[in-house]
């Protein structure tokens, strides 16, 4: 598949009602796997990872390349093909359990690429702003920055959560931020979870 060839209707989401889904979103290095992975073990639920990443490594370890406007759909498409394969996983488990957690959405890649190229695709848009969210975090900027093959902002990261929280504010993406270490970030989330009145 080509940047040339994803539409918005097979960018669609899928969530079942039954299911409560949490997306994690924040600058880079600001702990959103790690959140959404333990998330996932204290609740005994599916989580989402980034699909960005594992796309984007495999491109750089076979091609030394890096991302493109080409990428951003078919990165789209596989996100989203993974968020609604654990939703349906999600809706199978007993109830309490029914969370799906999802490490980064299409908002964040709508996001990254009004930031990085001031536009985005027409398709990705459209999918960001229709899909829904129970509880969107913004990870703050409070944990040391890590390097890898694909990271390059150390220095941008406050920057780009203060940009993150415009966007959200402007599209009126309701989102709480969560910060703090390892414990206290998934003690949070779950205090806010365990007050929704659908679970």
């Amino acid at each position: 598949m080509n940047g040339n060839n994803a539409i918005a209707n097979n960018l669609k989401q899928h969530t079942p009602k039954s299911v409560i889904n949490v997306a994690v979103l924040g600058a880079e290095s600001t702990g959103k796997t790690t959140l959404c992975r333990d998330l996932a073990a204290h609740f005994a639920s599916p989580w989402v990872p980034e699909y960005m990443r594992t796309y984007l490594q495999a491109k750089w370890d076979n091609e030394q390349l890096t991302c493109t406007w080409e990428d951003l759909l078919p990165i789209a498409q596989g996100q989203i093909e993974l968020e609604n394969k654990r939703a349906m996983q999600a809706a199978q488990l007993p109830a309490g359990q029914r969370y799906v957690f999802c490490d980064t959405s299409l908002f964040e890649l709508m996001v990254y690429s009004n930031w990085y190229y001031g536009d985005c695709p027409l398709a990705l848009t459209q999918a960001a702003l229709a899909h829904h969210y129970d509880l969107i975090l913004l990870t703050e900027v409070d944990t040391p920055w890590v390097a890898d093959d694909l990271r390059d902002a150390p220095h941008e990261r406050d920057e780009i959560s203060g940009y993150f929280a415009d966007q959200l504010s402007i599209y009126h993406k309701s989102f709480r931020r969560i910060g703090g270490n390892r414990q206290t970030r998934v003690m949070q989330v779950a205090e806010w979870l365990n007050n929704f009145d659908c679970v």
